[in-house]
């Protein structure tokens, strides 16, 4: 495997700068998410280090060698695309032996028998082999996708949201299969999705894009803690983090330049003294019951603001409730949504 690094790639399509000046070093083994929602630059980023967009400006490196200028043939990198690409009128087998065949890599068949069989049996998909590609499931289907990069052993693989078309049982058994096939081969991979659950169980580090520009890089733990803009913040947890204004919690101590709060869900206490005037008051609005939790939504008093609690499962709780909320461990933001530190 190889380490890839890119050194302040641009892409400019038209009036959209759809990757700006991004620096990016991702060390041999690793597995590196790029997250961000859709228009982010992170399709982009993946072509322009596949060869399939030259970049306007910067450099490419994959395991040392510069490769901006060389074909996509050349790069020995392997890309997974979104929907399947599978040839149809071709076997299971044939569509995994597809890249072994290739005149630039000629195999001897035995070797390619070798490799398929022990992909397809890795992506446990051996009992498929002859079938044909169209009459698998969706999930059988992405298998196969995943399997034909991993059977050639490139420096690099390139992962572009290979599961989002998915159920959501299919995709957390893929995640937890590629995982596993990523290190179990040592492999170099960069991962591109919106999902950010995606992103916290599978990433070795995480990047975090927002409209071409990488605002911060970091493991899946120091991101969702250590936010550095509320636009970060949002991107990582489930429920979404709560941003609210300063001005709705006055008593609360915090920086004066603080225009906006975040509060995780798990650092939202609620307390049913209501008479309890420390912390601010507010109804329960509705309650999603979920198998050891329940994620209670409620209204703060003299406000249309809506906070989302994790609350335990024993905790019983009614719309109507009136109740007080305390929080704890609230992240501070400036009007440019710049994270405040705080001592």
């Amino acid at each position: 495997m190889a380490e890839l690094r890119l050194t302040h790639i641009g892409k400019r399509f038209g009036a959209i700068q759809a990757v700006d000046r991004l620096y990016l070093d991702i060390p041999s083994g690793e597995f590196f998410v790029l997250l961000g929602p859709s228009g982010a630059g992170k399709t982009t980023t993946l072509r322009l280090v596949a060869g399939l967009e030259q970049p306007d400006a910067g450099n490419v490196y994959i395991g040392g060698r510069d490769v901006t200028t060389l074909a996509p043939a050349l790069r020995d990198v392997a890309f997974v695309f979104q929907q399947y690409s599978l040839y149809p009128h071709l076997s299971v087998f044939d569509n995994l032996a597809f890249p072994l065949r290739s005149p630039l890599r000629p195999t001897p068949e035995p070797e390619v028998r070798r490799k398929v069989e022990e992909v397809a049996q890795m992506l446990r998909i051996h009992d498929k082999l002859k079938n044909p590609a169209t009459k698998l499931s969706g999930g059988q289907m992405q298998r196969v996708a995943i399997g034909r990069a991993l059977v050639r052993s490139p420096s690099l693989y390139l992962m572009d949201e290979p599961l989002s078309s998915l159920d959501a049982k299919l995709r957390n058994d893929l995640r937890l299969e590629l995982k596993r096939i990523q290190q179990d081969l040592g492999a170099t991979m960069l991962y591109v999705t919106h999902d950010q659950i995606e992103a916290m169980t599978m990433a070795t580090r995480i990047g975090v894009l927002d409209a071409g520009v990488l605002v911060q890089v970091g493991t899946p733990q120091q991101i969702y803690e250590d936010p550095r803009s509320s636009h970060v913040a949002a991107r990582l947890g489930s429920p979404r983090i709560n941003l609210f204004p300063r001005a709705l919690v006055p008593g609360v101590a915090g920086p004066q330049q603080a225009v906006t709060v975040g509060v995780r869900a798990e650092h939202l206490r609620i307390h049913r003294d209501a008479s309890n005037t420390a912390h601010r008051s507010a109804r329960v609005k509705r309650i999603e019951r979920l198998s050891d939790q329940h994620l209670v939504h409620v209204g703060l008093d003299d406000s249309d603001q809506e906070l989302i609690v994790s609350a335990p499962g024993g905790d019983s709780f009614a719309p109507d409730d009136v109740v007080r909320v305390e929080l704890m461990r609230p992240l501070w933001f400036d009007a440019e949504g710049q994270r405040i530190a705080t001592t």
